[in-house]
């Protein structure tokens, strides 16, 4: 019998800075055979430790497709306690237990034909960059692609390089923004709070001729960004249906024994941490 608590083997490849106190590691396999068999689905997370240190949980931040071209998976996560800061520390050439993969993913053979609307801030856009890139590198089976991503400070952006990526391809609109005062001088992006922005952003689409119906959300933030964002879908009348988030930070132990996770009778880190926003609403009291 297998054991799940046996960790995959890998080497950090690159370590890059993305923002104060926020690191992407890139990792490789060390043994061939565990590359060879190791698969994911975007949206689903994966257990980072250290011998002496402990585990972390944090989504695959890279995309299944880049995985099947260069055959690495990435990591970001901010730095705020020992196991974090121990992983902080890794360079280039150390060594890295990873648990993966768990949970549930994003439907996205389901929105073929359909135009997606990211809405997220902060640290909140790694979990679902994962989507993101899965989507753009299959472009052509999908809509319109909008991305609104903000931060406290121009400086607290995260993925930088890729955000300019985005705002050159064509089928992107890519829009960041910064909370008042967070701006710094030359800034050219919005200055605002990224579910005001979306609001904004709807509210062109609709005076445009958009069909809202047409549109799958994907939204990401600490719980009470979620419901604001969720309140303001509400008021174009989204379909809960087409609006889906995802809950990593509640995670802990990766397969329902630690019972961290547990919202009222959901367990995050089984039944998630992909959820719709109708069965965020039915967690609502517990959320």
């Amino acid at each position: 019998m297998e054991n799940i608590y046996r960790p995959y083997v890998m080497e950090v490849i690159k370590r890059k800075e993305e923002a104060p106190m926020v690191v992407t590691l890139r990792l490789k396999f060390k043994e061939k055979k565990d590359e060879e068999r190791f698969s994911f689905q975007t949206g689903q997370f994966a257990e980072y430790g250290l011998l002496g240190e402990g585990e972390c949980t944090f989504c695959l931040a890279s995309s299944p497709t880049q995985f099947a071209r260069d055959k690495y998976i990435e990591c970001t996560f901010r730095i705020v306690g020992k196991v974090t800061s121990a992983l902080g520390r890794l360079d280039v050439g150390e060594t890295i237990g990873v648990r993966a993969p768990y949970g549930a993913h994003f439907p996205i053979e389901s929105w073929k034909g359909k135009k997606i609307i990211f809405a997220t801030g902060g640290i909140a856009l790694p979990p679902i960059r994962s989507v993101i890139w899965n989507l753009l590198d299959r472009k052509n089976e999908f809509g319109q692609i909008s991305i609104i991503y903000g931060a406290k400070t121009v400086a607290d952006l995260v993925y930088k390089d890729e955000i300019k990526q985005w705002e050159d391809m064509s089928g992107v609109t890519m829009i960041s923004t910064v909370d008042p005062g967070g701006e710094t001088p030359g800034w050219q992006g919005k200055i605002g709070y990224f579910p005001t922005i979306m609001k904004e952003h709807l509210a062109k689409i609709v005076a445009d001729g958009g069909n809202i119906d047409d549109i799958i959300f994907v939204i990401c933030g600490p719980p009470v960004v979620i419901k604001i964002t969720l309140d303001i879908l509400d008021s174009f009348k989204v379909n809960n249906d087409a609006i889906f988030t995802t809950l990593e930070n509640r995670m802990k132990c990766g397969f329902g024994k630690c019972g961290r996770c547990n919202v009222g009778e959901v367990y995050v880190c089984k039944d998630g941490p992909v959820f719709t926003a109708t069965q965020i609403k039915q967690m609502l009291p517990d959320f």
